[in-house]
């Protein structure tokens, strides 16, 4: 079952729309994981991304309620701001090598600190969109043809980033990620 398509249904008893407050409270938490991992662990531009994403599917939510799955569609709408974002934004924010602690929440990795930390330092290694590739080809278990239609890519671009996104992860990480998730 791909992540877009769990969770609560997005439609009322009778096919009705649900309410907008509604669908963003229960899809929301779900939003927030996937751009969690799209920004390499940055919860603040995570949080904007969702806001964003949820903002514009509020301008046209008359007509997006009666999709047969918006939370789809919602996440579709995620990774078009983030890539949009990514493609907009000067180089004048530096990323630091020091993640805040965050309490709670069921992120990945959440079990294990420093597998978690080793992961998202290497996601952030990526080109932001090898980066969106590696997390709706296996985090969103989405098909190539779902993440080449997300991304606006071709099929074949999107297997080849797959492909070299994961050796320049497994280059990245080499054997320090054995010994921490403890292969």
């Amino acid at each position: 079952m791909t992540a877009a398509g769990s969770g609560a249904r997005s439609r009322g008893p009778g096919h009705e729309p649900v309410d907008f407050q509604d669908f963003a409270l229960g899809r929301g938490g779900q939003l927030f994981r996937t751009a969690f991992l799209l920004t390499a662990g940055d919860a603040h531009l995570a949080e904007d991304l969702v806001q964003e994403a949820l903002g514009r599917m509020f301008a046209r939510w008359g007509r997006l309620s009666r999709l047969e799955n918006p939370a789809g569609y919602a996440q579709t709408v995620l990774v078009s701001v983030f890539v949009s974002q990514r493609r907009k934004r000067s180089s004048g924010e530096l990323p630091t090598g020091i993640l805040a602690e965050r309490a709670g929440g069921d992120e990945a990795g959440q079990e294990d600190p420093a597998l978690r930390v080793t992961l998202l330092a290497a996601l952030r290694q990526l080109a932001p969109q090898d980066r969106a590739v590696l997390v709706l080809r296996y985090w969103e278990d989405r098909s190539v043809e779902e993440t080449a239609t997300a991304l606006r890519l071709s099929s074949t671009a999107v297997r080849s980033r797959s492909s070299r996104a994961l050796e320049r992860l497994r280059a990245v990480l080499g054997g320090s990620f054995a010994e921490i998730a403890g292969f």
